[in-house]
């Protein structure tokens, strides 16, 4: 099977705007998201963008990148547009990898594929164990609730995704952001009005499972923090600076 990865990103984000610019050991943390996909290996890699700067600068970085319409409701339809532009008809998987996220592990974007592969699931994703209490309590931390425990060598069904945890319980991870989709799930997808529950909840994932798409979990080596605010962003900063 055949894998493309699209790497959804834009300036606007509410929290903390123009965060794909922003620059670790000189480089946007896009083209370190982009340069991650690329090196996990599972397929070709492009960026797709709603601005011409993020375009820009991954090309000069020596990325792929499309131009997409500034209408999106959310990063899934944004993919779906770029994989139209990029006209690949040999294509079975798209994994769709957050632009926010310049720590995922390779192996775990490699663990991913693999399990999709293997399983012939329709949708896939990643989580890791939870070992900081307040990460139940904060709600940019995205939690998933599994029908199975998690191991590493299972790749069980999602039962649900929140924001906030009020009773913890043996089967609450934490979500990263990265998605894999076979091609017709992916267009299944896109065709749905977003449903109250994501709207509310504000996570495009509930949509999936609103509509009876089954969303299988792998269990990821390392948690990866995404960058949703300032304070994120100087961490992350911290420990890739430290690591080079």
């Amino acid at each position: 099977m055949k894998t493309l990865v699209i790497i959804p990103s834009r300036l606007s984000a509410v929290r903390l705007p123009g965060k794909p610019l922003l620059k670790i050991n000189g480089l946007s943390m896009i083209s370190h998201v982009f340069k991650r996909a690329e090196d996990a290996n599972i397929g070709e890699v492009f960026v797709a963008a709603e601005d011409k700067e993020i375009v820009e600068d991954v090309k000069k970085n020596g990325g792929q990148a499309i131009l997409t319409s500034n209408k999106h409701k959310t990063g899934t339809d944004r993919i779906y547009e770029a994989f139209e532009k990029i006209k690949r008809l040999d294509i079975d998987l798209i994994m769709n990898l957050q632009g926010d996220e310049p720590l995922m592990n390779i192996d775990d974007i490699k663990n991913l594929n693999n399990q999709m592969i293997q399983n012939n699931s329709s949708m896939g994703t990643l989580a890791s164990k939870i070992s900081d209490n307040k990460i139940f309590k904060n709600e940019n931390f995205v939690k998933v609730i599994t029908k199975e425990s998690l191991e590493v060598s299972k790749f069980p069904e999602a039962d649900n995704f929140l924001r906030k945890v009020l009773d913890k319980n043996e089967k609450i991870y934490h979500h990263l952001g990265i998605y894999c989709y076979k091609l017709e799930t992916l267009k299944n997808f896109i065709s749905l009005s977003q449903s109250s529950n994501e709207k509310k909840n504000r996570l495009e994932q509930l949509r999936a499972l609103d509509n009876n798409i089954k969303i299988n979990v792998a269990q990821a080596k390392s948690p990866s923090l995404g960058v949703d605010t300032h304070e994120d962003f100087v961490a992350i900063k911290k420990i890739m600076e430290y690591k080079s």
